[in-house]
């Protein structure tokens, strides 16, 4: 399986054996390379070597690492990092929801102004990118890792306590396109966490994406 189809199946509900394993798959573009990990499996996705890889793994459980951390640990990541030259900013907490039918049921404006400081932010990491603004808030639609939509939400101080994230991360289900969409969460973002499962997103692995230093597309 490649990387579109090892998530669309997770989505699905159907996730890689919890077999102690890891995966390695090459990226799907140039832009997207890092670790997703599941319930006792690892998916690496990278155009480094398998070999390097497994390698680099070997030598943290030589170390008394435990196996089924390993590639999520600080030394593999720094290691992953040196490899290729990327960045890493934080391992996320990866959900995902289904599409709902119908329109938004929030008013919303689309920002069609492509220099807007969260469009441009948005276009170094996603293709596709869509961002509606309302009410104190931000929503961004746009295809990311493996070609699957994702969506980021923000919300002003001063609107902040009163579930407008909630109602954005439910908008954006009724945005995408079809099938599923995916959001990232810094485990530490409490609100935030709770504001995408509060919407019906479904925590299913964590991630550590290695950014390139310049926008790749």
């Amino acid at each position: 399986m490649d990387l579109r189809e090892i998530l669309d199946a997770a989505a699905k509900g159907v996730f890689p054996a919890p077999d102690g394993s890891t995966t390695v798959v090459p990226q799907m573009c140039a832009r997207d390379a890092g670790v997703i990990a599941f319930s006792a499996h690892t998916v690496v996705f990278t155009d480094e070597s398998e070999e390097w890889v497994r390698s680099a793994l070997a030598a943290l459980v030589a170390a008394r690492c435990d196996p089924l951390a390993a590639s999520m640990n600080p030394r593999f990541l720094a290691a992953f990092m040196d490899r290729t030259g990327r960045r890493h900013d934080t391992i996320d907490l990866l959900t995902v929801a289904c599409a709902l039918p119908g329109p938004a049921p929030l008013a919303l404006a689309e920002v069609r102004d492509r220099a807007h400081p969260r469009v441009t932010r948005a276009l170094g990491r996603r293709d596709d990118v869509r961002v509606w603004q309302a009410d104190g808030g931000l929503l961004v639609l746009g295809r990311g890792v493996g070609g699957r939509w994702e969506t980021a939400i923000e919300v002003d101080e001063s609107a902040r306590h009163r579930g407008l994230g909630r109602r954005l991360a439910v908008a954006a289900r009724h945005l995408v396109p079809d099938g599923f969409v995916w959001a990232q969460q810094s485990p530490g973002n409490a609100r935030s966490v709770r504001a995408f499962q509060s919407a019906g997103y479904r925590p299913v692995g964590s991630e550590a994406l290695m950014h390139p230093h310049a926008p790749t597309r």
